[in-house]
């Protein structure tokens, strides 16, 4: 069920509106990269590498405004261990207040519109098998099962 309260938002390239990008470092450093010991700092400097960029990496920002509600992000690879795929939507992260509103898909579908107009055929993303669903209903095709624990997904530019 879509969350009715958020209905009116957009999604901008974080380059277009920089001043999300301390809520996008926050935000990506508490869900993943927190508890890895990482510094803050560290996961700021990965995300202000967006401005020195017009290709990859490339984070993208969902928004009411100038209220935050989620980022995704292209980068070139998300798993060490497949080096071979590239480039991968990553680090989707919805706001919780704004989780079951649509945000989400349509930040991964973003990711994957943002691969194909830099010129890229695929994009890639990996999940947990407990989300796989989400993905495949978007139209992402399996293609690996159980990567270091995790399903890896393409989606390939219609022609």
């Amino acid at each position: 069920m879509k969350n009715a309260r958020i209905q009116n938002y957009s999604i901008s390239d974080l380059r277009d509106r920089p001043e999300f990008a301390a809520d996008v470092a926050d935000r990506i450093w508490n869900a993943w990269w927190r508890d890895e010991g990482h510094e803050l700092a560290f996961i700021a400097g990965l995300v202000d590498e967006n401005f020195a960029s017009t290709g990859l990496p490339q984070a993208l920002v969902a928004h009411d405004g100038d209220t935050f509600l989620g980022t995704a992000h292209l980068i070139d690879n998300d798993l060490e261990s497949r080096p071979q795929y590239s480039p991968w939507v990553a680090a989707v992260w919805v706001d919780e207040a704004a989780r079951k509103s649509g945000i989400g898909a349509a930040l991964v579908q973003a990711g994957a519109e943002a691969a194909f107009r830099q010129g890229f055929d695929t994009a890639y993303l990996c999940a947990k098998p407990a989300v796989s669903a989400f993905y495949e209903q978007m139209g992402w095709q399996r293609i690996e099962d159980d990567v270091d624990g995790l399903v890896v997904f393409a989606m390939k530019r219609k022609a």
